[in-house]
């Protein structure tokens, strides 16, 4: 599944590399996007300033919430798909309910230009992530919108974010170059991931939390141990800035996404395997 500056949404067959469908709104960028915990829906946000809901089954959007006051550029699901967040780049993020397309909670984040939004595993906490003053990632209560922890040690805007799995890391990616993870019950940064020379703009993590991807606008992808915090392998080379990443549902691929138009695919498994780290992938979902 791709969104594009394009203006369209798009999902494509892992097999074949061929369109399997599309939506299109020629006059509004796709910013960012989430598919529903049950695969079913989609949430995506446009430069427009609007949230949508597209159907995968019919092809249409549902829903269409409005709001926010400029670019949506982060969506996430809550655990039970009942809550959307959206991060808007005015520095306000808005939870939503689902089923009704209310705005329940308004968050003023207090960050200049936001770019992600992030909802923790168990749904209890928003994690946000933009460029202020020496403020780049704030924690929030998830039901009422009060701060909860303010993370220092990126010296640039954070352009990305990503809970572990089992809720106990946090990871960011910099406009500093540099990849932070955080430990959520103390917000103390435990590791600190350098290697690219451009923004950070994408961070995946696998299935079984053990290998991070990361996107930059240095033309490259890497993939990182995050038991040791050390790259594996070489960079992963396009023709263009990186700027978004998913790990396949059995963390046996990567997708990636480039400003060269192209959206990509990579066997992580056999890129692991070749530098003799197999144990990587152990307790990677195997189909």
């Amino acid at each position: 599944m791709t969104g594009s500056h394009d203006g369209s949404l798009q999902i494509w067959s892992l097999r074949t590399g061929k369109q399997i469908t599309k939506w299109n709104d020629k006059k509004n960028a796709v910013k960012a996007l989430a598919l529903s915990p049950d695969g079913k829906k989609v949430v995506f946000g446009t430069w427009d300033g609007a949230v949508r809901i597209w159907n995968i089954k019919t092809g249409k959007v549902i829903a269409r919430w409005t709001g926010h006051a400029n670019g949506v550029i982060s969506v996430c699901w809550n655990r039970d798909a009942t809550r959307v967040v959206s991060g808007c780049t005015s520095g306000t993020a808005r939870v939503w309910n689902v089923g009704s397309g209310k705005t329940i909670l308004e968050i003023a984040t207090g960050l200049h230009d936001m770019y992600a939004a992030t909802y923790s595993p168990s749904s209890t906490k928003i994690a946000t992530g933009g460029d202020s003053e020496n403020e780049f990632i704030k924690i929030w209560d998830a039901s009422t919108g009060e701060p909860i922890a303010n993370l220092r040690g990126h010296t640039e805007g954070v352009d990305c974010l990503i809970w572990a799995a089992d809720g106990s890391k946090l990871i960011s990616g910099s406009s500093d170059h540099s990849i932070r993870s955080w430990n959520t019950t103390t917000w103390q940064q435990i590791m600190v991931l350098i290697g690219h020379t451009g923004t950070v703009y994408g961070i995946a993590i696998s299935p079984n939390d053990r290998i991070l991807a990361s996107a930059a606008f240095d033309g490259t992808a890497q993939l990182w141990n995050l038991d040791n915090g050390q790259p594996i392998g070489s960079p992963l080379q396009h023709t263009d800035n990186v700027n978004c990443l998913s790990f396949s549902t059995d963390g046996q691929l990567l997708a990636t996404g480039c400003w060269d138009n192209n959206a990509y695919t990579w066997d992580i498994a056999a890129m692991i395997k070749e530098v003799g780290l197999d144990e990587l992938l152990v307790n990677s979902i195997v189909s």
